[in-house]
This record gives C-alpha cells, structure tokens and sequence, in this order.
C-alpha cells in the first residue's frame, strides 16, 4: 500500500484532533511534578512516599495494555474515543479527592484511559500517513507533549494560588477534554485498519506465538531502559530545584517554560530528522544529546545555567520517543500493531516507569536527587546500543514492508 486514499484535508483534520490529544499526555505528565511539592505537603508525605504515590499513579501506564491492544479488535477509533471520555472523568474526579489513596486511584485510572490515548495517536499516525512523512508526524505529535508541559508550567503558579489549590490544575485541564469528546464525531477508522477488520480476532496471546515477538521483546527492553531514565527527569526536578538548589516556585515556572519552548522546535527536528537521515543516524543525535541534557540538567547550579541544561532535560523525556514509536509502529503487521505496541510499550517498558520513581524516591532521601537522577542518563546510551544492533533502517519504507518478519 503506497498510501491511503484519503486527501490532504482530512489528514490535516486528524493531525489537529490527534495533536490536541496528545498535548494531553504532556499536561498530565508536567501536572503531577508541579503539584507534588504542594501535595506532600498537605498530605503529610516525605519524599519516598511522594515517590512511591507517583509509582502507584504510574501502574496505570501498564493497565493501558488492556485499552490499547483492543484497538485490533473493536478498531481505532473506538478505544480513542473511549480513552478520551475516561481520561476526561478521572481527571475530573482527581481534583475532588481529599487524601492520597484517592488521588492516587483517580490519577492510576485516569492515566490509563491517557496512555491508551497517546499510543492509540501514534498508531493512527503511523497507519494514516504517507511512508516519507511518518517520522514527521510522529515528531510532531511528541511535540505536541511538550506544548501540554508549557501549558502546565506556565499556568500552574496561578492556579496554585487560587483557592482550589493544586485541585484547579486538574479542573482546568478537562475543559479542551470536553471540547474534544464532541470533535471526535469527524474521526474515521484507520483505511489500513478497515481492510482487516473483518479477520477473526486472535487471542490473547497470539502474538507470543507469533515470529514478531522477538521484536516485541527487543522493543521492550529498550523501552525499559529509556523509561527508566526519562520518567524522572521532570517528575523530581522541581523538587530538586526547590529544595536542591534554592530556586522559588515562580524561578522553576519560568525555567520550565522556557526550556519547553526552546526545546519544542528540537522535538519538532527529531521528527524531521527521522524522514531525512534514518531512524539509526537520527537515533545517534537524539539518544546522545538527551544523555548529555538529563546528566547536565540535574548536577548545576544557578537558575539560568540550569534553565539551559533543562532544555536538553525536556528534550530527553520527548525526543527519544518518536524514535521508538516510530518502530513500535513500524515493525509489526496491522493485526498485530496495537498489541504489539502495548506489549513492549505498556506491559514490559512500563515497569521501568513504575518502579523508577520508587528506587530514585529511595536513594534520594539520603543522596539528593540531583546525583540519582544524573546517573540514570547511562540507560540511554545502553538503549542506543540495542538500536543500533538490533533494529533495521526503516525510513521511507512502507509499513507492509517494514513489519515483515
């Protein structure tokens, strides 16, 4: 299939829709970083409890692999929509709550339904876009991330001060999440995903019989090893700031912001330099300036040396991102793209995102974070070890050539 039959006019309806879901993914993420000084405050926690509580919020990353791997079977469109109004709910029910076991169950659930949303974006993306445009897109859409964190940051200080507290952060939120529940009603199902919808459904666990579960593992790992490191970059940052440095809530907004906006048009490039040099060449530039960026961003000192640093920070916790979804896409056939993608994504990369915070939380308590999070920055120099020697060039080539086994 040299392409989808579908115009530029709709393609630039559902880059919007999906582009709007995703910022989601980083207002959320930067969301629970900026109200968890505030949070553990109220709430009594130190900062192995704040880390645990972000652990256990995190485990709904791994229940998405219920969500997502049933988009090849109810199709696309349906689990995005229902990924969208669920993630609209819990996010809403998460401002109501009063003491951490329920903040923590709305947040697990609520992030759930937000995963599931953003894989199911990037597999949209992948199988709706044209070969020589799709690590563009996929680019784009990560970005998108980042514009979610500038959001957060820049409101959050304000919201923090209003008389709801860390609790508007959440309320404001849902408000866009409403708006796109009823935009939705424009969304076709995926042409690639309508051709074999009708194959029966396999079962649970076809696809760990299947010669593309080699891939699923490879995939997985590499996954681990990247969350393992970029799940804590902004999660603890600004309590490193704050209570590491000496920075004041308004000093790490500012600081936030900033990186976040200069750091936008480098994810924007990732993206672009994934179509022009390749998935390897461009893996070489991104893996190794986010390595340099999450050590750099957690060791200085001084606001502004740190706002740079926070730059490459930001940069790392996105950019690496639309490499490995650009494979969890590419390497797996249509009835197999969503379950693979939730097996490497959500059941085995994930645990890394859960268990992270726990063991940084941890040793943090007697080292700081400052050196912790520095030293995980090695995991992503392993991460592009694997890339290199495990994975093929696959820019350019179309998805029934790429998923081959």
């Amino acid at each position: 299939m040299a392409d989808t039959d579908r115009g530029n006019s709709y393609r630039w309806k559902l880059l919007f829709f999906l582009s709007v879901a995703t910022i989601f993914e980083g207002y959320d993420f930067v969301a629970l970083s900026q109200v968890l000084p505030a949070l553990r405050l109220e709430m009594g926690l130190d900062r192995f409890q704040g880390g645990l509580l972000y652990a256990v919020i995190n485990v709904g990353t791994i229940a998405a692999w219920f969500l997502v791997r049933k988009a090849d079977v109810w199709g696309r469109r349906r689990v995005l929509s229902i990924t969208i109004a669920g993630y609209t709910v819990f996010t809403f029910l998460t401002g109501l709550t009063s003491d951490p076991y329920m903040f923590a169950l709305a947040q697990l659930v609520a992030r759930t339904f937000l995963i599931g949303e953003w894989a199911l974006s990037m597999v949209y993306a992948a199988e709706e876009f044209p070969a020589h445009r799709r690590g563009l897109v996929i680019g784009a859409l990560q970005a998108m991330s980042a514009i979610g964190g500038v959001v957060c940051a820049g409101v959050t200080p304000m919201l923090l001060k209003t008389e709801y507290g860390w609790r508007s952060v959440y309320f404001v939120g849902i408000i866009p999440l409403v708006l796109l529940a009823f935009a939705r009603t424009g969304l076709k199902e995926s042409k690639r995903f309508e051709e074999i919808k009708n194959r029966p459904p396999s079962d649970f666990f076809a696809i760990t019989r299947s010669p593309h579960f080699k891939r699923v593992l490879q995939l997985g790992l590499i996954w681990t090893l990247v969350y393992g490191c970029t799940n804590s970059v902004i999660a603890f940052w600004k309590d490193f700031a704050v209570n590491e440095r000496s920075l004041t809530d308004e000093q790490v907004a500012l600081a936030i912001t900033i990186a976040a906006l200069v750091s936008m048009p480098m994810i924007f490039l990732a993206g672009f330099l994934l179509d022009k040099i390749g998935r390897r060449r461009g893996s070489v530039l991104i893996f190794g300036l986010s390595a340099l960026g999450v050590a750099l961003c957690y060791t200085l000192h001084g606001q502004w040396p740190l706002t740079f640093a926070l730059i490459f920070g930001i940069f790392a916790v996105s950019a690496p991102m639309p490499v490995l979804n650009a494979y969890g896409t590419e390497l797996f056939p249509t009835h197999f793209r969503a379950d693979a993608f939730a097996w490497a994504n959500n059941l085995i990369g994930r645990v890394a995102y859960v268990l992270s915070p726990i063991l940084i939380g941890w040793v943090a308590r007697d080292a700081g974070y400052g050196p912790v999070v520095a030293s995980t920055s090695v995991l992503l120099i392993l991460a592009l070890g694997l890339i290199l020697w495990l994975f093929p060039e696959t820019a350019g080539r179309e998805l029934e050539e790429t998923s081959a086994a």
